[in-house]
């Protein structure tokens, strides 16, 4: 199966294309090459740029913490396991509490580091990285993969807690809905919202299908248009029946 998400507003369109960026950050930071190094340096910098949009830190605090007031409603409740509620509220208290600790703004202590910022503003232009544009940077990269990955993670240390809170609140946000089986007749579908508010929207088919969903929704009506590649990979209609899962996720 392969799943697509929507988000239904610009708060979490934020916080998925940071988890994007994080993602990719943790692949090429376990890489060993120096070209794979810088590729995870310039993630940093993006990373810096979209969360640098929003107070993210007080938004995400504060969704914390509603979530912790939340469940603690559930601790009356039988049907609920007292051992799997600990746990998470436990890692909310945690997440919440690292986040708190970190001092100052998203990613100062790069804004703050004059050489990074150098390198920042190089590798906006393409090919501005070069040795002769860069030539500390290019030194830099020659040095061991070990001293490198040690300054990348010393770099990335103040932004982790802000990750593990975004990482939080998306799988509770993720796990707030359940899957419904669905049918989009001739390659379409329609369904009215009657104006609930959702967050965001998880859709799941088939991979083998090669069905592509192109999803627009507001709080009033969702829609879905399947799609598929040809040879040219340029999106076609699709006219056939498509089976799919929807679930609309909210807080």
């Amino acid at each position: 199966m392969i799943v697509y998400e929507y988000p239904f507003n610009e708060r979490i369109r934020t916080l998925l294309r940071l988890e994007d960026l994080y993602d990719k950050f943790k692949f090429f930071i376990q890489q060993e090459h120096a070209m794979q190094h810088h590729v995870a340096l310039a993630t940093i910098f993006d990373m810096l740029e979209v969360a640098g949009r929003a107070d993210l830190k007080s938004d995400l605090l504060q969704e914390l913490e509603r979530q912790r007031q939340s469940l603690l409603g559930y601790r009356s409740n039988p049907n609920v396991e007292p051992e799997t509620l600990d746990s998470i509220l436990g890692e909310l208290d945690s997440v919440s509490g690292a986040l708190v600790a970190a001092q100052g703004k998203t990613g100062q202590n790069i804004r703050d580091n004059e050489w990074l910022m150098s390198i920042r503003g190089r590798t906006i232009i393409p090919g501005g990285a070069c040795e002769f544009d860069l030539p500390s940077y290019f030194a830099w990269q020659k040095r061991s993969s070990e001293q490198r990955l040690a300054d990348i993670h010393a770099w990335f240390a103040p932004l982790a807690p802000l990750f593990d809170a975004l990482a939080l609140v998306l799988r509770l946000l993720r796990d707030s809905g359940g899957p419904v089986k669905l049918i989009a007749n001739g390659g379409s579908y329609q369904q009215m919202l009657q104006g609930k508010v959702y967050q965001m929207l998880r859709l799941s088919l088939d991979e083998s299908s090669g069905a592509i969903p192109e999803i627009s929704a507001n709080k009033y009506m969702l829609w879905v248009r399947f799609t598929t590649q040809g040879g040219d990979l340029k999106p076609k209609p699709l006219e056939e029946d498509v089976s799919f899962e929807l679930t609309l996720c909210n807080f």
